[in-house]
């Protein structure tokens, strides 16, 4: 093996240990979701902030920090990330109140959103355009799918023989390694002169926060009541404005030319709609198999082995099949797996059997989940320039983590409207 290709290898390897702290962090919260509200004493629709808070700083800065990294430099801003999310899980695992937990895990997705563009940035331009980098980006999006499922059992495994609170606590010394690293083995990228649009940032953030909490309000209150309405017709507002803005600025923060593109606008409007369903699914499996099942959060964890197992095996024949078929097909492919995983499983009942009705909607699920993660990826990140790279990695991510956080609200919504009438009849 050259030097060269060892060098890109443990590039690689930086990078994946620096993005899989983000998502592997979502997962083990949502292992440890039922003993959380337990233990702090949350609301079953206030539970979801635990989530959507991260989510949405997340997704609402995630082009800032974009930005950012190309204003001070993506290794810069990689060791920024990683020591602001450290510092924040520390705090996470340490609450003692759910208003405490929530305001740390908001911290914790500003620390995503420095850290999550600087990654894939880095990958574009440390592997060429090609075969390489397709296999990069292919490694990076199925790190997004198995590493989902391996933090519900790592969680699972943790909550039940320790605490919750430790899943959260070993994000610090794994941070402190990939900083001591990141100097040693990421290459600098030239700085770009330019300026932050903070009040851009401030507007797409505060845009999709009224539109989440509306529709989560509107779980507890109503559609017709006036604190629904006024969040949402607000938000709507904010997120019309930015875009106007967007088109207007000299040095936007998500540069409009990126979505001229066909299959680029396709991969970010469908890496929206994919979270939506595939973080609202792992929510609400969890929890069905921990309150209506009665596993134990490892067992919950295990449970899960099909859907790890699908979307490796799935995400390692990404590259292949896409170099033979295209990247839109293997992603039209995922999705499909996903809806047919989604819609099989949606027939869960107070008896139904793990093995065939459980587990092999899950491998159905898996393999869409693999396939469509790690084609998307690659897609959202086709053709772009050096200079948009970090940009191009930011939308991805907005993508994927917005999308998860209007997802996982409306159907929270639609859950506690259903179970209300219900309880009526």
């Amino acid at each position: 093996m050259s030097s060269t290709v060892r060098h890109r290898a443990v590039v690689l390897a930086v990078v994946l240990v620096g993005y899989l702290l983000i998502v592997i962090d979502v997962s083990i919260l949502m292992a440890a979701l039922p003993t959380v509200r337990r233990d702090l004493g949350f609301s079953p629709t206030s539970l979801s902030w635990a989530q959507n808070a991260y989510t949405l700083t997340f997704g609402g800065l995630l082009l800032l920090g974009a930005r950012a990294g190309d204003l001070a430099g993506r290794r810069r801003t990689f060791m920024a990330g990683i020591a602001l999310f450290a510092v924040a899980s520390l705090a996470v695992g340490l609450a003692r109140s759910p208003a405490w937990m929530i305001a740390a895990r908001a911290v914790q997705g500003v620390g995503a959103a420095i850290l999550a563009p600087s990654t894939l940035a880095l990958l574009s331009t440390s592997f060429p355009e090609g075969p390489r980098r397709s296999r990069a980006m292919t490694a990076y999006g199925a790190l997004a799918g198995i590493g989902t499922a391996f933090g519900l059992i790592v969680g699972g495994a943790l909550t039940g023989a320790l605490s919750w609170r430790v899943g959260f606590l070993l994000n610090v010394p794994i941070g402190v390694a990939a900083i001591l690293a990141a100097p040693r083995v990421l290459p600098e990228m030239p700085h770009h002169a330019g300026r932050l649009d903070l009040a851009g940032a401030l507007t797409s953030t505060a845009g999709v926060s009224a539109l989440v909490f509306g529709i989560v309000h509107s779980a507890d209150a109503g559609c017709g009541d006036p604190a629904t309405v006024a969040p949402l017709v607000v938000g709507l507002a904010l997120v019309a404005l930015f875009v106007i803005n967007q088109h207007r600025a000299t040095e936007p923060l998500m540069p409009l030319r990126l979505f001229a593109d066909r299959v680029r606008a396709g991969a970010y409007v469908a890496r929206f709609l994919f979270n939506g369903v595939l973080l609202s699914w792992f929510f609400f499996m969890t929890q069905y198999l921990q309150g209506v099942s009665g596993f134990t959060p490892l067992q919950a964890g295990l449970a899960f082995l099909p859907v790890t197992a699908a979307a490796f095996a799935a995400a390692s024949a990404t590259s292949r099949l896409s170099r033979r078929a295209g990247d839109e097909a293997v992603a039209i492919a995922g999705c499909a797996a996903m809806l047919i995983g989604t819609a099989w499983m949606s027939r869960l009942s107070p008896t139904t059997g793990y093995a065939v009705g459980i587990a092999v909607p899950m491998l159905v699920f898996g393999v869409g989940q693999g396939f469509g993660l790690s084609a998307l990826t690659t897609a959202g990140m086709a053709r772009v320039s050096p200079r948009d790279a970090g940009v191009a990695g930011g939308l991805v991510n907005v993508a994927h983590h917005l999308g998860g956080a209007l997802g996982l609200g409306v159907l929270v919504t639609v859950f506690d409207a259903a179970g209300r009438r219900r309880a009526r009849t």
